[in-house]
């Protein structure tokens, strides 16, 4: 699917606004494809009281959401890119954030390897024609 940067914003918040508890979407693509630009979407679709930002250093950011949709499950958005092997990412919590019932938002799940929690559904950027354009893949 080919999307301008407004389409894209306007797709991850349609998709926030029907996400449901528990979920776990991966996002993938090159650097600067627009994976923490459809999370901060996804993010204010599902009502996230506080901006999302780039959690790269972090690893891992957690955001509350108000209640009432989707019932004000918790968000984690977890960014696997300094991964240096995947067996780093045994101490991110993705365990703790099943029990919780949350909605997961990982970029670079392929670093995680057998960590990353299956995915729901499965999300690759790349850069489109322009600047001002990317590609949205659905992986199956």
């Amino acid at each position: 699917m080919h999307l301008r940067a407004d389409e894209l914003s306007r797709y991850g918040e349609t998709l926030g606004r029907t996400l449901r508890a528990p979920a776990v979407i991966g996002l993938s693509g090159d650097l600067g494809t627009g994976k923490t630009t459809l999370v901060q979407a996804i993010c204010r679709g599902l009502g996230a009281r506080a901006l999302a930002t780039s959690p790269t250093y972090a690893l891992v950011h957690h955001y509350d959401v108000a209640p009432p949709p989707p019932g004000g499950s918790p968000v984690y958005h977890v960014d696997c890119y300094r991964l240096r092997s995947p067996d780093e990412a045994e101490d991110l919590g993705f365990e703790d954030m099943l029990r919780e019932g949350a909605i997961i938002l990982v970029e670079w799940p392929e670093r995680a390897g057998p960590w990353v929690p299956p995915l729901d559904r499965h999300f690759k950027l790349s850069y489109g024609a322009d600047s001002d354009s990317r590609e949205l893949e659905e992986i199956p």
